[in-house]
């Protein structure tokens, strides 16, 4: 278009697109008008027909600017305030936001059993019950406590103990009933059931759970006995699954149970589903997408999948590929048709409330108990209405659900964590998180495997950046270090199995005990008790040397030993110290001796190359102290 010389009509007009307020709108507008239509409005007054107009554009314009700005900002995890927004974002990073939080306790639970009188009146653990997960008890403030896992009577392990007292006696003074005891963590929560009849096949099916405050998911079955497994995210199709570590399940670990009374399995899980909150706060439940008898497990490369997906169907490798395209799977799990599904689930209706006194949760609510079978119907009756429970502490922790803040918080913490296995520390903390029930791991230590260097003439050890070391030692029934038994290492390797680095290999080894013995000298101050001095500096060092304290491949500093004593009241001086060796398994300390002497650089006590931790086995006897005198 051409434009004359005598046009007031500029080809170029200065337009602002900073502008964001209402009144920075219309400043604009206004500004427009007079330099471009100086001739058309001239009335700018506020009551003139053209402010009308200019001010309905502003608002307009205020509008569309503030919906922008939100729109942008609901996109941030940090400034999204739509809780349905959140949730998304929080899911994307791996977070399930909570509607409610339950409150958590550590339940007493109890049991008679008789004794034997064929075995010198010893308590007949053939009457010994299992409760059963999902057992629960009540308060008398009216909150109901489910019991996370099974309450095995009969087992009495280092992770798992059994308390047993004489609970009556007969005529002649012999055991009657002895009263069994073991903890438990119980949460306040109650057992809902719902129904959906499922009709044809429709992929990625979802459901919504009418109760809001939903704990978890129970279970999921169909009407066929079909049962469905939550997992995180539909593309998982494995999960841990437990057994008892019986002769049946694992004929060359079952000798372990004392220590390890349960085993970590594989389980594959074809029938899943997995949940999300929605804004309202109702759970929705998913499922994926496969047919029964087209089950597609496993993700497949398959080639004819490369390219963008365009609609006539070509796949060239000159345009740019997806990686799903190419690992392709088109099942996520099977989704129920044609039948009944009963879902199973736990509310939290008490919230704070739940966080009930102590000594009230007495009452029993639903008990499912397993008895051994052949045994005297009578007394097996007797000792299922014995069955008690009370708390020593208060239950905490029972409240309203993840606030905005909450939610981001923990999405970015859940982010951070990413559920995986890839620094050290990653591996530290997977091995020691590892559940009591599967043995308990104590100390863990890592560092890189080493292999001999074929690229030179003399044998050479280099890193092996394909393998890792796991240095590990657990806690027997005197909280003494200990080798892990077999049972307990093949359960950590299953464990971890999961959540390694597929070029990761991990070598599960046993770390060294180096038993030491402390002796040391002290002078008072005049007119202090010496024995009251010397009694506090044992107890000290006894603090010192507690073995939670200590790390496999921490040195021990002499220095720290001195500061530690000399830090007690009533100590003027410490003239000497002195650590020394303790060897030899037929007096029940570790067989391997070490050279304190040697191993000692300017004060400092190193562990030896191979992984070791040092450990004062009896306090009582290995930590000697005398007061001497000027």
């Amino acid at each position: 278009m051409a434009y004359s010389k005598t046009s007031n009509i500029s080809p170029e007009r200065d337009i602002k697109y900073l502008n964001s307020t209402y009144s920075d709108f219309k400043n604009q507008l206004i500004d427009y008008a007079k330099n471009y239509f100086p001739e058309t409005h001239t009335d700018f007054s506020e009551a003139s027909p053209g402010m009308m107009f200019i001010e309905m554009a502003a608002y307009v314009g205020d509008i569309l600017s503030f919906y922008q700005n939100t729109q942008l900002q609901e996109t941030f995890l940090l400034l999204a305030q739509e809780k349905e927004n959140l949730y998304n974002m929080a899911y994307s990073l791996g977070y399930r936001p909570k509607t409610t939080n339950v409150a958590s306790v550590k339940l007493d639970t109890f049991q008679l059993v008789p004794s034997n009188t064929s075995d010198n009146y010893s308590p007949d653990m053939d009457y010994a019950v299992t409760l059963l997960e999902g057992s629960s008890f009540k308060s008398t403030e009216g909150s109901t406590f489910i019991i996370e896992k099974q309450v095995n009577f009969n087992t009495d392990t280092e992770a798992d103990p059994t308390e047993t007292t004489v609970y009556s006696i007969d005529s002649n003074g012999n055991p009657e009933y002895y009263l069994l005891k073991k903890s438990c963590i119980a949460h306040s929560s109650e057992y809902k059931t719902e129904q959906f009849p499922i009709g044809r096949f429709e992929k990625f099916l979802t459901l919504d759970l009418m109760d809001r405050n939903v704990v978890s998911i129970e279970s999921i079955t169909d009407s066929d006995g079909n049962e469905y497994v939550e997992v995180p995210y539909l593309a998982q199709d494995t999960i841990y699954d437990e057994v008892e570590n019986i002769a049946s399940n694992d004929p060359k670990l079952h000798g372990y149970n004392a220590s390890t009374p349960y085993l970590i399995k594989l389980k594959r899980v074809p029938r899943r589903f997995v949940t999300r909150l929605k804004s309202d706060e109702n759970l929705e439940i998913q499922f994926g997408a496969g047919e029964i008898g087209t089950i597609d497990e496993q993700i497949i490369p398959n080639p004819d999948n490369i390219g963008l997906g365009i609609k006539d169907g070509r796949s060239q490798l000159d345009l740019a590929y997806d990686p799903a395209n190419f690992l392709y799977t088109g099942t996520y799990g099977v989704v129920p048709s044609n039948t009944t599904l009963t879902v199973r689930y736990r509310v939290n209706p008490g919230g704070v409330k739940s966080n009930v006194s102590s000594n009230t949760i007495t009452e029993r609510d639903i008990l499912n108990i397993k008895q051994k079978p052949g045994i005297n119907s009578a007394l097996a009756s007797y000792v299922k209405q014995s069955i008690t429970s009370t708390n020593s502490e208060p239950a905490t922790g029972g409240g309203g659900g993840d606030t905005v803040q909450d939610v981001r918080m923990n999405a970015m913490a859940a982010f951070s964590a990413q559920n995986r296995t890839v620094t050290k520390n990653d591996y530290l903390i997977r091995t020691l998180s590892m559940p009591a029930k599967f043995g308990r791991v104590a100390k863990a230590y890592i560092t890189q495997d080493d292999q001999i260097s074929p690229l030179v003439s003399s044998p050479t050890k280099i890193p092996n950046p394909m393998a890792l070391n796991l240095y590990t030692l657990g806690y027997d029934r005197d909280k003494n270090l200990t080798l892990l038994n077999e049972a307990t290492k093949t359960n950590l390797q299953t464990y971890l199995e999961q959540h390694r680095m597929l070029t990761d290999a991990i070598n599960i080894k046993n770390a060294f005990v180096i038993n030491i013995q402390v002796d040391f000298e002290i002078i008072p101050f005049k007119n202090a008790n010496n024995q009251e001095v010397l009694f506090n500096c044992l107890q000290t060092l006894k603090e010192y040397f507690d073995i939670d304290k200590w790390q496999i491949n921490q040195p021990l500093l002499i220095s720290e030993i001195y500061n530690t004593i000399g830090a007690v009241t009533g100590v003027q001086s410490v003239p000497n110290v002195e650590v020394l060796n303790i060897a030899g398994a037929d007096l029940g300390y570790s067989p391997y001796k070490y050279d304190i002497k040697d191993a000692t650089i300017k004060g400092i006590v190193y562990p030896s190359l191979d992984p070791s931790i040092f450990e004062i086995l009896n306090p009582n006897q290995d930590i000697k102290g005398r007061v001497t005198q000027y």
